[in-house]
């Protein structure tokens, strides 16, 4: 077990609240960047982020350390999301359609320019970002979770095939499948 320590791991089974934070502090970055990146929308990915950590703080006994720590935490948190997903389509995604037209901007809220960049390149690098989001999001789940694990987190094929539980043949063709299709929906705007 490479990047969780054996003593923070004992720490956390014996339910330590500091052991908890320090897990949250390692992990909180890409755990809510999966979250944002499958869900598409901030508020939401928060309050993922947030209950995955809960879970594993609360089933923490369940890590058979079988795996990298972060794998099984990369799993939950793409379990989770699936779940939400779900959730939001019950409801017909109601309260967010309603945040995100009243602010176009709110997905986007980190994606300040940066010092000494050019306002234009800046601008368009965000206008960019909102449209990758948004292709990501038309994605189905399974797309999304595998072209997020590959290409934004840069997980290796094979820590995809344990966090998704999928064989390797499926995870590649899957990703293939995404890539195509955000390169599609992608196309007119790189053209244009």
């Amino acid at each position: 077990m490479i990047d969780l320590d054996k003593a923070l791991l004992k720490r956390l089974r014996d339910r330590d609240e500091r052991a908890f934070r320090e897990l949250v502090e390692a992990h909180r970055d890409r755990v809510f960047n999966i979250t944002y990146r499958m869900l598409g929308n901030r508020a939401e990915a928060e309050d993922v982020a947030q209950e995955v950590f809960i879970a594993v703080f609360k089933t923490i006994d369940s890590f058979r350390e079988e795996s990298k720590f972060s794998t099984w935490l990369y799993r939950v948190a793409v379990n989770h999301c699936k779940n939400r997903i779900k959730y939001l389509a019950r409801r017909h995604e109601r309260d967010r359609d309603e945040l995100d037209e009243a602010s176009p901007s709110a997905n986007n809220a980190s994606l300040g320019p940066t010092k000494g960049a050019r306002p234009d390149r800046a601008l368009e690098g965000a206008q960019m970002e909102v449209l990758l989001q948004e292709a990501i999001a038309s994605l189905d789940e399974e797309h999304r979770a595998v072209v997020i694990l590959r290409d934004v987190e840069e997980l290796s094929i094979e820590e995809i095939c344990e966090i998704t539980g999928l064989p390797d043949g499926t995870v590649k063709s899957r990703l293939h499948r995404a890539r195509a299709a955000l390169r599609k929906k992608l196309a007119r705007h790189v053209e244009g």
